[in-house]
């Protein structure tokens, strides 16, 4: 029987995960010159997406941090922006646990962005409302042309409308699973 060479026999086999820790962006594997190995034309579509969804998601931090929020804690001060509510109604709305609401809350709370306050009818629960920095920041940061522009230039308006049609429609086909940003 003739053996097939694999990662584990060939020692100049580069691995998925090997090429992966490999200096660059941290989505995708680079060569010699920086460019990605094999080239993203190459990559199933799922990587695509991934790749692309990182780099933006590192733009939308950035952009988020002028106003000290991250990306965990706008969909709060959304859900905050309709009227106070206490962190278990929070966890609803946002369809996470208690815990994880908690933490964020704990965040916006430092920056100044949200207050917490004993409810006037049960000692157990606070009450939770935006501060005026936290609706300042949630009006400035929904400015369109910036908020759009972090996906680059790459595409124009005909093509970023037409892949905000199908990234839609695959967020409605697909399972939510651990989803959060539902606001």
């Amino acid at each position: 029987m003739i053996e097939r060479p694999t990662a584990r026999n060939r020692k100049d086999t580069v691995t998925d995960r090997e090429r992966d820790s490999s200096a660059g962006t941290g989505d995708e594997s680079t060569g010699m010159r920086g460019m990605a190995f094999p080239p993203p034309e190459t990559w199933p579509t799922g990587r695509l997406l991934s790749a692309a969804a990182r780099r933006v998601e590192r733009a939308w931090d950035a952009y988020l941090g002028q106003w000290g929020l991250t990306h965990a804690s706008v969909p709060v001060l959304v859900v905050l922006a309709r009227g106070s509510l206490s962190q278990r109604e929070i966890a609803a709305h946002m369809h996470v646990t208690e815990q994880t609401i908690g933490r964020v809350l704990r965040g916006l709370q430092a920056s100044g962005h949200i207050t917490r306050a004993p409810h006037p009818g049960d000692r157990r629960r606070h009450v939770v409302a935006l501060t005026k920095e936290g609706r300042d920041a949630l009006t400035a940061l929904d400015h369109a042309q910036s908020v759009e522009a972090l996906i680059g230039s790459s595409l124009t308006a005909s093509e970023t409308a037409q892949l905000r049609s199908l990234l839609i429609r695959m967020l409605a086909d697909l399972p939510a699973g651990e989803d959060t940003d539902r606001t």
